[in-house]
């Protein structure tokens, strides 16, 4: 058996998965957020240690004979947030998560220093971990001064579990001290947030063992002592893990509160102009590229609560034939725009609007308004030299049919819908754990899922929705124009 133990932010997963990949059960553990003043965002990581705990005393209660099977464990987790821990270990202050905006005075500095960009091929966005060291030592100097190592969330877990310090590439790369063409720490970017390669973790790739499990641990919960644990990955990588997309031109589109159109590569190919994030994969010479929308399903949960339908009632008001776009135009920028813009302050509008727009014509114009930014996540994957065949749907709004042949019809690629199952980053945290424990080749345990159904773009629409597309694409500059 292998074990996945993913570090949301909500939450804590963890997953057992037997020799087959076969999901035998999963147990879960609940984690709050503090906010205690505006764009702040913060938990306490002992809480995490808890949350594990109770995860994996849930799941070995259900399945007791299998956990004591467990021979390989992997981690994945929530990104960018700082960890700050002192020469005893112990934490510092809550750690500052990746949605914590107080660092954007910090994250502008860094990102006018052109070292940054060139060699971590990446804006430094304010939710990235080295503008949040930058805050400490400008706001906490006294906490900053007892700083000794800086740990991602998944990796204090990690120290949790082994008692190491040890992270892996496709973490790190969210911290902007990681030359991630070279997938190594870079002491010129850590200096210029008075730090160094000491503060850091020991690097490996997420395949590898990083760590064995500790024997009290082990007693505790009843299997072997010195179980590997794989360097596992960042949430993103490792749910691409689960689904397969680790090879050159394999992509998912997720449809979730926010929204990524997610592509692996074989070579590092940065374009960070475009706000594209470019991160080193969970496997060796691997690397990725994302678009990343603010909001996605939060567009149509918002227009659920102004019309108050339901956001399923919506979208059957549509049909399952698409419709040609009425002219009515939807912004999805309800808070801010990551990928192509990198602009936090624009805001959403509708445009076009008439006595005849229906609640169903707002609904599909915030469809395509969505189908049509991942169109802008696809161009700009495009610049940076990655070209995609098909995409994979995942996420919440995947269940809508309609919303994945607009989708469909404004990348003009086919959209694969994967058979039932469990594909996320605990599954995936869980394939680099039996990895890490038996040497098996990535390649063959990183398989795709079985596709259920295929959307194919509907071609009497490609005009009419090349069309809208241009529309929508004038719209950003010219409601800048007006907001700014």
């Amino acid at each position: 058996m292998y074990l996945g133990l993913d570090l949301g932010t909500s939450g804590v997963k963890a997953l057992l998965i037997d020799a087959g990949q076969g999901v035998i059960g999963s147990g879960h553990g609940t984690l709050d957020v503090s906010r205690p003043h505006p764009g702040w965002s913060e938990q306490d990581p002992l809480h995490w240690i808890r949350a594990c705990e109770e995860a994996i005393a849930e799941l070995k209660a259900s399945h007791p004979g299998q956990f004591a099977a467990v021979k390989g464990i992997g981690l994945s987790g929530q990104m960018h947030g700082a960890t700050l821990l002192d020469a005893a270990d112990h934490v510092l202050r809550p750690c500052i998560l990746w949605n914590d905006t107080r660092s954007h005075v910090e994250a502008a500095a860094l990102d006018a220093d052109p070292r940054f960009r060139t060699l971590t091929g990446n804006i430094v966005f304010p939710g990235f971990t080295a503008p949040k060291l930058a805050w400490v030592k400008n706001n906490e100097p006294a906490v900053f001064a007892k700083v000794a190592k800086v740990l991602l969330p998944k990796d204090f877990l990690r120290l949790w579990l082994t008692g190491e310090h040890i992270s892996e590439m496709s973490d790190s790369a969210g911290t902007s001290w990681l030359d991630v063409g070279k997938r190594r720490w870079s002491a010129d970017l850590l200096a210029a947030t008075s730090l160094d390669e000491n503060h850091m973790p020991a690097l490996v790739e997420g395949t590898a063992k990083a760590g064995a499990l500790r024997a009290e641990l082990a007693s505790k919960w009843g299997v072997e002592a010195g179980i590997p644990v794989a360097g596992g990955a960042g949430d993103n990588a490792a749910s691409a893990c689960g689904m397969g997309t680790v090879g050159a031109g394999h992509a998912f589109v997720s449809l979730g509160t926010s929204g990524v159109l997610f592509a692996a590569n074989a070579s590092y190919l940065p374009n960070p102009a475009s706000a594209v994030h470019t991160f080193c994969h969970a496997l060796p010479n691997t690397w990725h590229q994302m678009g990343v929308i603010l909001s996605a399903t939060d567009s149509l949960n918002w227009l659920s609560e102004i019309t108050g339908k339901g956001a399923g009632e919506l979208t059957s008001e549509l049909g399952d034939s698409l419709k040609a776009p009425t002219g009515v135009s939807f912004l999805p920028y309800l808070s801010g725009e990551r990928t192509p813009h990198n602009d936090s302050a624009i805001r959403g509008s509708f445009t076009g609007l008439a006595h005849e727009s229906s609640r169903a014509v707002l609904t599909q114009a915030v469809l395509e308004g969505v189908a049509f930014a991942f169109r802008d996540s696809l161009e700009a994957l495009k610049t940076a030299g990655t070209t995609l065949t098909r995409v994979t749907a995942i996420g919440g709004g995947s269940r809508s049919r309609y919303w994945l042949k607009a989708i469909a019809t404004a990348l003009q690629l086919p959209v694969d819908i994967p058979a039932d199952g469990d594909f996320g980053a605990a599954f995936g945290a869980a394939r680099l754990g039996l990895i890490a424990a038996t040497g098996a080749d990535p390649l063959s345990v990183c398989t795709a899922p079985k596709t259920d159904a295929t959307i194919e773009p509907d071609s009497a629409l490609g005009g009419a929705y090349a069309d809208a597309y241009h529309r929508y694409r004038a719209l950003y500059p010219a409601v800048k124009a007006v907001t700014a």
